[in-house]
């Protein structure tokens, strides 16, 4: 196969981390489990979700504080904290907190936006205010601001027997170089860019770029790898570190070098349910979903080399389906780490 960009540099995964409502706790275990067996393979990053009222993990950041006790080595990303649900000074604490205990590997993803179903919740959440709540990119440079160590008060000092500090403490001082903004449209791309930020790429674009328009009026699908490089370049035009500036794509691959007959199955069907919702942009927001890979590592490379936007990047978190049983993401991380990544020019610890 034709090696069209430069070999993978860190390889990492993405996991939703599920669990039974009725009884959580063995989820949560498996979701610890899984990190470890990724530090184990030799995985650079492991990331997790994140869902509000669901079935998955509601607070990432305390499920990686667990994951860091388990763990040495990996780095801990989370993929993506909705800022809207999140009060920006109190966030920074947790996040520095985790950093510190981790010794500095936690890589905080975050997005803007208001919560999903706010009609829905605002009386929960912000009782009276959410009317009143900044959900932009304001709320986002707080959070930065409060990571980086700028001032959030005007005292400092000592008040009888109590010491205070003017800006969040603890305070991590390489963690305001490893946040990452989870962006699907242009605007997120530049402003990550400009505030430099690392950025988020996943399975997900917005169709909003001239080429997605003429590609809907030809009749055809958009160019998600095309709208995929564009939201890339964008960013690096914007970021002071220029080409140099970290880029991480999040595409769901299912390699089934080693899976079973029943697995192999269970993968296609999983991916074929899902294949529709790739062929024309969805909803008002326009979202346009790539493609899940499904295939030998050697098809899965030859896809992701041939694929415009991976050819712009050299790390990855690639994410695991949502609703598989732990085994199978034993089989697909093994394979992703042993065939798959050294297909892509990845080594452990490279």
């Amino acid at each position: 196969m034709p090696l069209t960009s430069e070999p993978l540099r860190q390889l990492g995964f993405l996991t939703i981390g599920l669990f039974d409502g009725n009884d959580p706790g063995p989820g949560h275990e498996s979701t610890l489990e899984i990190i470890r067996l990724g530090e184990q393979l030799g995985f650079d990053s492991a990331w997790v979700r994140h869902r509000h009222l669901q079935y998955g993990i509601s607070s990432p950041v305390a499920v990686l504080a667990a994951a860091s006790q388990r763990t040495s080595r990996i780095e801990l990303g989370t993929a993506v904290i909705p800022l809207g649900w999140e009060n920006p000074l109190r966030l920074a604490e947790d996040l520095a907190t985790v950093d510190i205990l981790s010794g500095g590997r936690l890589n905080p993803g975050l997005s803007v936006g208001p919560p999903r179903r706010l009609d829905q919740v605002q009386d929960a959440l912000y009782p009276g205010t959410a009317d009143a709540e900044d959900f932009g990119y304001d709320r986002m440079q707080r959070l930065l601001d409060c990571v980086r160590g700028e001032p959030v008060t005007g005292f400092s000092g000592v008040e009888g027997f109590e010491v205070f500090s003017d800006r969040v403490q603890p305070h991590s001082p390489g963690l305001g170089r490893r946040m990452w903004y989870g962006g699907a449209s242009s605007r997120s791309a530049r402003w990550a860019g400009e505030h430099g930020m690392n950025f988020l790429t996943s399975s997900v674009v917005k169709a909003e770029s001239q080429e997605a328009g003429t590609a809907q009026e030809a009749g055809a699908a958009p160019d998600f790898a095309a709208i995929q490089q564009s939201l890339i370049r964008t960013f690096r035009a914007h970021h002071p570190d220029g080409e140099r500036a970290r880029v991480s794509q999040g595409l769901v691959v299912i390699p089934v070098d080693s899976a079973s007959a029943e697995q192999r199955a269970k993968y296609r069907a999983f991916a074929d349910k899902r294949m529709p919702r790739t062929t024309t942009p969805q909803g008002p927001g326009q979202l346009l979903f790539a493609p899940d890979l499904v295939g030998t590592s050697a098809q899965i490379a030859e896809q992701l080399y041939a694929h415009a936007a991976f050819r712009e990047i050299d790390e990855v978190a690639f994410a695991l389906p949502f609703t598989f049983e732990h085994e199978d993401y034993v089989q697909i991380l093994t394979d992703i780490a042993t065939r798959l990544g050294p297909a892509l020019g990845w080594r452990p610890g490279g």
